[in-house]
């Protein structure tokens, strides 16, 4: 085992912190700007992303942020090497490495994530820029006959050579199988391919030789699909997702960081406190929320200079509910409290 990459994988997790997921592809950050009637360019992307890694106090609530390909090479306006500051402020610099889920061939309405070719070198080219950590997303969709077998073992497959290759070089990685939203699949259902799909990732990565204490778990909570009639409670998401952690995944996993996965802001909230409240977990139940963390600031910022404090101020409050969330302290209340609200 190595001890370094063991403790890092423990101080990612820390009591009370979490993780703010800051890789949103070209694409994809293309859509959240446009909502907010923000133009994507390099320098907008720059600008909102330092506004997110330079928020005051940040530390005391995020113990890493996970950064684009693009970002990990920018500077601040202070021509200061984003992952320089994030490391000075007493936060982990880690990096998304996949290159996205594509169809996978044969198989109608699946998704199979690529990147592997090159990830060696393209590691030791992000060690260089300081990256501590790394994260791989793989997509699993439900639908009639979705997931299939396949599908899932082609996703577990990559992810377990993804995390072998991020050990190898020295970073920890973070393994995010998500089981999307998107149907009108029943929570029981989410729970049946939620198990499978944890089983078979979990058995390549013991195929693949991945040291469990070195890496994390991104997982997607049991929740009934966006469309499904009946929507269950957050104690039911609660009990429903550790139920299907204990049964697939091995207790010397240091931490669980959950995705949001399309929830609004306050309800992964609600979620993650539900499951710390009940405690019967043997790994730290902790986040990595991305628009869950950022949507709030998004909005405050909209791209006016004159707001940035104003975002750093709703990221803050985000990231202050999550971590009362992570000491099952969170309430609607607290979410309203003047004294926390901004």
């Amino acid at each position: 085992m190595n001890t370094d990459l063991a403790a890092l994988a423990k101080q990612l997790v820390a009591p009370g912190k979490g993780i703010l997921a800051a890789d949103e592809s070209h694409p994809t950050i293309e859509k959240r700007f446009q909502s907010v009637g923000v133009v994507s360019t390099e320098q907008t992307r720059r600008v909102y992303r330092e506004l997110l890694c330079a928020t005051p106090g940040l530390s005391e609530f995020i113990s890493g942020v996970i950064l684009f390909d693009e970002t990990v090479r920018q500077k601040t306006s202070a021509g200061i090497p984003i992952p320089e500051m994030l490391a000075g402020a007493g936060i982990i610099p880690g990096i998304k490495v996949d290159r996205g889920a594509k169809a996978l061939a044969n198989f109608p309405g699946e998704k199979v994530t690529e990147g592997l070719d090159g990830l060696r070198e393209r590691f030791a080219e992000y060690t260089q820029f300081g990256a501590r950590f790394a994260k791989w997303r793989a997509v699993i969709s439900i639908g009639e006959k979705t997931p299939t077998d396949f599908c899932i073992e082609a996703n577990a497959h990559a992810l377990a050579r993804y995390a072998s290759l991020a050990q190898e070089a020295g970073l920890v990685p973070i393994v995010e199988p998500e089981i999307l939203m998107k149907g009108r699949h029943s929570i029981e259902r989410c729970f049946e391919v939620t198990v499978a799909t944890f089983e078979a990732v979990f058995v390549a990565l013991f195929a693949h030789k991945v040291r469990l204490e070195e890496m994390l778990l991104k997982p997607s909570m049991v929740i009934a699909g966006q469309d499904c009639p009946r929507q269950s409670n957050v104690r039911q998401v609660a009990e429903a997702t550790l139920l299907c952690l204990r049964e697939t995944v091995p207790a010397a996993v240091p931490g669980i960081v959950f995705l949001s996965g399309g929830q609004s802001d306050e309800l992964a909230t609600a979620h993650l406190n539900a499951m710390n409240e009940i405690n019967s977990a043997p790994w730290e139940l902790s986040f990595s929320f991305g628009r869950a963390l950022q949507s709030p600031a998004l909005k405050a910022w909209h791209g006016d200079p004159s707001q940035i404090a104003a975002a750093q101020d709703a990221l803050l409050h985000r990231a202050r509910m999550n971590n009362a969330a992570r000491r099952a302290r969170y309430s609607e209340a607290l979410e309203r409290s003047e004294l926390y609200a901004h």
